[in-house]
């Protein structure tokens, strides 16, 4: 197992503007990390500089103890998983699988040995001599992978390596990756643009946002504790409900798209006066009023639409200019046009700072389970 460790690593096409800038990360020998981020934030291009097929143009890339900004490709001991499975159509699958091994003059009956435990291991076994175009979509990205595991290489690097797949066969496949990674204990480097792969997957993630890291920590402390409102909004489906807020220090109250109040203690009054804000809360966190619920912390909402999932609920409604949703477990009967009550609770909202953007209160209420409590079976 190695670790791969970035150093103020900076990517630039032109000498002029960066697409990518002061990157500083350590990613531990046997973790399953996770870059994720929207289409050109810069995942793949630090993805390809780490193998060796983007120049790097400022900073230190380490892997292991070695410095490897100037080691070719061959010599960074990694292996790589690309989208578009990257197969050899007259080969077959044993062949496809081997290739890496005869280039590296590996002797054969290593090969062999080595190629039937990543087809078993994958499942495999009885397609060895079919060509790829006798398999299916995710028999290839197998294949692909069952490549990259015969050469024992320790760190592994995939690049968005199920975006081809259906909804179905990609949750399959990613149960199996993270299986593979475990047994393996190799460190996986993977790269997508699906925030639910990335939370699924991860130990830790980091998530871009025009080549600059937003958040870098396990999957769930980023989905209660988002640093700022981009990733608020990225991570979790559906996003974050964000709104415009401010305090009003003459009633203790919070005031939110100058639509309703949310009374405060005086402290947070205090900690909060004289600044714009942006609040945000889950949807899963707003709650039906109760009957002891105070006053200025209910709200009358219109529902305008309505998704009835099957095992959850997810409504929306307008606030301001925003259209924030609920989601809720289980199937309610709502209806667009129905007037429903609502309980929001400071405790459970995120304040984020309306000029810095940085995240200045963390909820204390994220649900019925947190990261402190015990597991009892």
């Amino acid at each position: 197992m190695k670790k791969v460790e970035l150093v103020d690593i900076s990517k630039s096409y032109n000498k002029t503007d960066n697409v990518i800038s002061n990157i500083n990360v350590t990613i531990e020998p046997g973790e399953f990390f996770v870059l994720v981020g929207p289409s050109g934030c810069g995942k793949s291009t630090m993805l390809r500089m780490i193998a060796g097929l983007e120049e790097i143009t400022g900073g230190t890339l380490k892997i292991g103890e070695t410095v490897a900004n100037h080691l070719p490709p061959n010599k960074r001991e990694l292996s790589m998983v690309f989208q578009n499975y990257a197969l050899y159509p007259h080969l077959t699958v044993e062949q496809n699988i081997a290739f890496g091994l005869d280039v590296k003059k590996i002797k054969k009956d290593v090969q062999i040995k080595r190629v039937a435990d990543a087809a078993e291991m994958l499942g495999l076994t009885d397609y060895l001599k079919r060509k790829p175009r006798e398999l299916s979509g995710g028999q290839r990205q197998r294949v692909a992978l069952a490549r990259a595991i015969v050469s024992e290489a320790p760190i592994c690097l995939m690049d968005e390596p199920l975006s081809n797949l259906d909804a179905k066969l990609r949750a399959q496949m990613r149960s199996e990756l993270r299986r593979i990674q475990r047994e393996l204990n190799m460190t996986m480097i993977y790269v997508t643009h699906d925030q639910v792969e990335a939370m699924t997957m991860g130990d830790r993630i980091m998530i871009l946002h025009k080549g600059e890291i937003q958040q870098v920590g396990k999957p769930i402390d980023i989905y209660n504790y988002p640093a700022n409102p981009f990733v608020a909004t990225f991570v979790g489906s559906p996003a974050m409900n964000l709104a415009n807020a401010k305090v009003n220090p003459k009633t203790n109250e919070l005031i939110i798209e100058e639509k309703f109040s949310l009374a405060l203690t005086s402290e947070d009054c205090l900690a909060f006066e004289n600044r714009l804000l942006t609040i945000g809360i889950r949807p899963e966190h707003l709650q039906i009023a109760k009957e002891e619920t105070a006053p200025k912390n209910k709200v009358d909402v219109k529902v305008t639409n309505v998704e009835v999932l099957g095992n959850e609920t997810v409504f929306s409604f307008q606030i301001g200019q925003k259209e924030w949703s609920v989601k809720w477990s289980g199937q309610w009967q709502i209806k667009i046009g129905d007037i429903i009550p609502l309980e929001i609770d400071f405790d459970a909202l995120c304040v984020f700072d309306g000029e810095t953007e940085r995240l200045i209160k963390k909820p204390s209420n994220v649900g019925s389970y947190t990261l402190q409590d015990e597991v009892r079976l």
